[in-house]
């Protein structure tokens, strides 16, 4: 789930291959990356332990070179806004 997460967050570089371009636009999409995290939800990872991971990008100092990236915001808020309705 972390792996998936930060793999959305970091988004697409800017000098991307045509064949990064192809699995990004196939795989990377917000459906996607929530779907892989409810399938996650579904073997074991609880609510809070996702919202939890996605505050820790937020504040912890391990991943400071993603929030330097443009739009990291964006992407971690499209996620938060998936799980937080979520709360069981």
């Amino acid at each position: 789930m972390e792996n998936i997460v930060v793999k959305y967050v970091t988004g697409l570089s800017e000098n991307a291959t045509r064949y990064e371009v192809r699995i990004h636009k196939r795989y990377g999409g917000i459906e996607k990356v929530c779907r892989r995290i409810k399938y996650d939800m579904r073997h074991g990872v609880k609510n809070d332990e996702v919202l939890s991971f996605l505050e820790r990008i937020r504040t912890d100092s391990s991943f400071s070179h993603l929030r330097e990236l443009d739009g990291y915001l964006d992407r971690l808020n499209e996620i938060e806004a998936h799980f937080v309705n979520n709360i069981t």
